[in-house]
């Protein structure tokens, strides 16, 4: 077995079936304001700082009791629990990074009985009925995630890990090419095609489970050169 497996998950849309923090927003607040905010995040008009920002400026007023029953409704991948179970088992280290907020990733991943996967994320609170956002990992280096989850791979892995991103939105396109292996659908998948940067696409955690375990069999792995060159950058700087 290959040691020192890292492997980083985006949440929004990888682990939940749907995006929730887009969700929320489309639910509670103007819906065509939310749409104008976020169809900016997505054409490099707006930083996800300034996004998050105004998005949960957009709602004046929320009500706790029924924002967390709207969070209820939410469901993960139905293998993710097992690719959990599957990382734990081969002690493959697990980092939740998401650009979206604590407040409805902890209920959600609660709910499903997931408590002891590390998380990176934005933090919410509710005031006076007020959504209030801050962003204690904010990099102003990069902009695509008011999160950075770049420093979290840096952070949390060394040049001799083998490391892993699994995504499908845009705050993962900066990051997954920091790591050596990339799991991708939808808007990351397109990213990496129009890049041409290697991955594996992907619909479900079963199909990565799979995947991770045939990687697993192999005598020799091979790291992205070009990731290795960008960690090896970033390890200098740190």
């Amino acid at each position: 077995m290959h040691e020192g497996f890292k492997i980083f998950a985006d949440f929004d849309g990888t682990i939940t079936t749907e995006d929730v923090g887009d969700a929320i927003f489309r639910k509670f607040g103007d819906k065509i304001k939310v749409d104008s905010i976020i169809h900016d995040l997505l054409c490099d008009r707006m930083p996800a700082k300034d996004c998050w920002t105004a998005l949960c400026d957009s709602i004046d007023n929320i009500d706790k009791e029924e924002l967390d029953k709207y969070i209820d409704n939410f469901q993960i991948d139905s293998a993710f629990k097992m690719f959990v179970e599957f990382c734990r088992e081969n002690r493959h280290d697990l980092f939740i990074l998401s650009d979206g907020f604590d407040y409805y990733i902890q209920k959600i991943l609660k709910k499903e009985g997931i408590e002891e996967v590390s998380i990176y994320s934005n933090h919410l609170t509710i005031d006076m009925n007020k959504l209030i956002p801050s962003f204690p990992y904010f990099d102003s280096g990069f902009l695509s995630s008011a999160n950075c989850k770049r420093n979290h791979i840096i952070n949390n892995s060394s040049d001799d890990d083998f490391t892993f991103y699994i995504g499908d939105g845009n705050s993962d396109k900066d990051t997954a090419q920091y790591c050596d292996f990339i799991f991708a659908k939808n808007d990351l998948l397109k990213f990496c095609e129009k890049e041409r940067i290697t991955y594996f696409p992907f619909q479900n955690f079963s199909q990565i489970t799979d995947r991770m375990k045939e990687l697993m069999s192999r005598n020799r792995l091979h790291k992205r050169y070009r990731a290795g060159l960008k960690r090896k950058t970033a390890y200098i700087a740190e």
